[in-house]
């Protein structure tokens, strides 16, 4: 078993148990390997291992990797990174999802460009209100979701966020309820919370996808 492999069992495991705290199936959470500066031969080693979907952050990288490794039969690309409008058609070309949208001329863009089925996209919400982060303000979140419905070629799958680093485990957790509380409030399912610090907290208040990168591929460089 390649040490990849190793890794992604592990975390499976981590994800079964969560899930099993939770008193939820493990069917009903997505793990997202997050391989954004990783080699095409890395994801293809997650794949053999069982693993179909993959997050990106770059536009230009998914484009090239999504290329590359176009044989790969049922691999499901994930977009999470923020993206200008400009890059929207490498994205709209081969992503299954879009996990941070949080500006209307992009949802616009994307709407635009998409030939193939609705593209699944999540909500970017600021949960922090972090000035540096970027994301919506949840009292901008209904006309958003409003204006962004209306859009052919988009679907909206639910909400996301990346909150605040935090050691707190209450607070963590009161992050992942606002968002859980907030998807809840404007009729979505989807929710897109939890990174490899702290995708079993996630699971555990609803997560349906956790975005997993170090902790599967290694630390980045």
């Amino acid at each position: 078993m390649s040490e990849v492999a190793e890794r992604l069992s592990q975390i499976r495991t981590r994800v079964a148990a969560a899930c099993a705290r939770a008193g939820r199936p493990v069917e009903s959470v997505t793990l997202v390997a997050v391989s954004k500066l990783k080699p095409a031969a890395l994801i293809r080693e997650a794949y053999e291992a069982g693993q179909r979907d993959f997050g990106e952050n770059y536009a230009q990288e998914l484009r090239d990797k999504a290329a590359e490794l176009a044989g790969l039969e049922g691999l499901r690309w994930h977009s999470i990174g923020p993206l200008q409008t400009n890059k929207v058609k490498y994205v709209t070309k081969v992503a299954h999802a879009f996990h941070a949208l949080d500006r209307l001329e992009v949802a616009q863009e994307l709407s635009k460009r998409r030939a193939d089925a609705p593209l699944a996209c999540y909500a970017e919400v600021n949960v922090g209100g972090e000035q540096t982060k970027s994301g919506l303000q949840p009292e901008a979140l209904g006309p958003f979701l409003e204006a962004v419905r209306a859009l052919p070629g988009l679907r909206m799958e639910g909400l996301m966020a990346l909150p605040p680093p935090t050691e707190n485990l209450e607070q963590a957790r009161g992050y992942f309820r606002q968002l859980r509380e907030l998807a809840r409030a404007h009729g979505l399912a989807g929710l897109s919370m939890g990174t490899t610090h702290d995708f079993e907290l996630a699971i555990e208040e609803g997560a349906t996808l956790v975005r997993v990168g170090t902790a599967i591929f290694g630390e980045r460089s």
